[in-house]
């Protein structure tokens, strides 16, 4: 039976020595229940109808249907956070990138990584996942859709404005900023986002908004111009800047040296915000290790911008967001699902 408070996993591999030692394993923490195994993504749906479950651990590499068109195919049905496991440790950013809460390499015979390490790593991943509590939506309609297009049309979406929003992220940063987006409304400023990710992903990435948020998200284009309602996300090997030009903002993306060891990188395009849009921006600073986006969120404060970020309680890691906060940078710290909320009242003044 299970416990209050404890977490419910369901693992899911098509090894059943590695199932059975897992959930055997997990066991060393009370916190965590095992209720349920499966061979494949097909028994796992079944038990995903069986069960209450708080979250999934499933492997990448299984007959079928690999982990990752797991989460695309049939997660979107029973939002569950998913912690995806593998081998190949190249698999990381593309489970992030179309939902996956998180991802953990197998120990395997060219690494030095233990079983021991995998499984500490595993249930430190889990508590992560779970206390975070943000998972996978529901696909969005085809009349919701519709509606919103309509929306779209009354609000004069497709026309620009002397507003932007500007939103910055890394290590939890994917989740993180669909919560936002799918609570702003569709005649927002433009909105322009970089998340620390690698190429490829980033599309995968703006495509997966583009479909499960009220939005029209895009990987960003040099050329694009901001309009309302519309999201434009930073590719994931270059950089993000705007410029302003009358009373519009063109999009620039570049290649270039790593800032503060990210291409792109938070405070490039802050530091253009900043520049170019100055009080008329609103800055969001999201969870994340390192310091990327700090001082660049200081400047968008400093010429007059409204500036947001995630407080420590709400975030995957209280890293960039917390030298913002520390040095200044911040006018509202906030719970990640409030942050919708102080983008409104900004928006208001």
């Amino acid at each position: 039976m299970r416990k209050k408070n404890q977490i419910s996993v369901l693992i899911v591999d098509d090894s059943q020595s590695f199932r059975e030692m897992v959930a055997k394993k997990l066991v060393v923490d009370p916190q965590i229940q095992v209720v349920a195994t499966a061979c494949d993504a097909f028994d796992a749906r079944d038990k995903i109808l069986k069960y209450d479950l708080d979250l999934i651990v499933c492997d990448q590499e299984m007959p079928k249907m690999s982990g990752v068109e797991f989460i695309k195919r049939l997660l979107p049905q029973y939002p569950i956070p998913v912690v995806i496991v593998s081998g190949n440790p190249k698999i990381g950013p593309e489970a992030r990138a179309v939902g996956a809460m998180d991802f953990v390499e197998k120990p395997n015979g060219v690494s030095s990584k233990t079983f021991e390490d995998f499984l500490l790593e595993l249930i430190l991943k889990i508590r992560l996942a779970v206390k975070s509590r943000v998972i996978l939506p529901v696909q969005k309609p085809i009349l919701q859709r519709i509606e919103n297009n309509h929306i779209q049309q009354i609000s004069g979406n497709g026309r620009s404005s002397d507003r932007l929003i500007a939103i910055g992220a890394s290590t939890g940063g994917t989740e993180a900023i669909y919560h936002i987006l799918k609570n702003l409304r569709v005649d927002s400023p433009g909105i322009l986002i970089v998340q620390h990710i690698p190429p490829v992903f980033s599309k995968m990435f703006a495509e997966r908004m583009d479909a499960q948020t009220p939005l029209q998200c895009k990987e960003a284009q040099s050329g694009d111009y901001l309009e309302s309602g519309r999201v434009y996300i930073a590719p994931g090997d270059q950089h993000m800047r705007i410029k302003r030009i009358g009373v519009k903002y063109r999009v620039e993306v570049f290649a270039g040296e790593k800032v503060n060891g990210h291409c792109p990188s938070v405070d490039t395009l802050f530091d253009s915000v900043a520049r170019e849009a100055g009080h008329r921006a609103i800055g969001v600073l999201l969870t994340g290790m390192g310091s990327d986006g700090a001082r660049g969120l200081l400047e968008i404060r400093r010429k007059g911008g409204y500036t947001i970020g995630q407080d420590e309680a709400s975030s995957v890691v209280y890293g960039m967001n917390k030298v913002a906060y520390n040095m200044g940078a911040v006018s509202v710290q906030s719970a990640l699902e409030n942050i919708h909320q102080h983008i409104f009242t900004a928006l208001k003044e």
